[in-house]
């Protein structure tokens, strides 16, 4: 069995040859099931090879997913802390005018 590609895993090839002689027909030759391990061994490794492509994928839209999230939650906490109400200004004017009013008013009854 040392005609198999490098780089495949042991049980691959166990388990491909295995499957070749389990589907094995009466009057097929050494030769004949070596090709069909062959082909099943080529059939496992595209099959793992989806595999982890889907698996990537999937943590690739998984992280972007939680990024989004992650992102969404700290815009409005650095929105609300920069901005704390849509007119800053008109606050301590009011409090101004009303303080020299008073004042004033005051000074004109004393």
């Amino acid at each position: 069995m040392g005609k198999y590609k490098t780089g495949t895993s042991k049980e691959t090839i166990a388990e491909a040859d295995k499957i070749a002689k389990a589907t094995q027909r009466p009057g097929q030759t050494k030769e004949q099931t070596k090709l069909i391990a062959q082909g099943i061994q080529k059939g496992i490794e595209q099959f793992k090879k989806q595999q982890k492509e889907r698996t990537r994928e999937i943590n690739k839209k998984l992280k972007s997913a939680r990024q989004k999230t992650n992102d969404s939650i700290k815009e409005p906490l650095t929105e609300e802390l920069t901005s704390p109400s849509n007119n800053p200004t008109i606050l301590p004017w009011t409090l101004l005018v009303l303080s020299w009013i008073c004042f004033v008013c005051y000074w004109l009854l004393n």
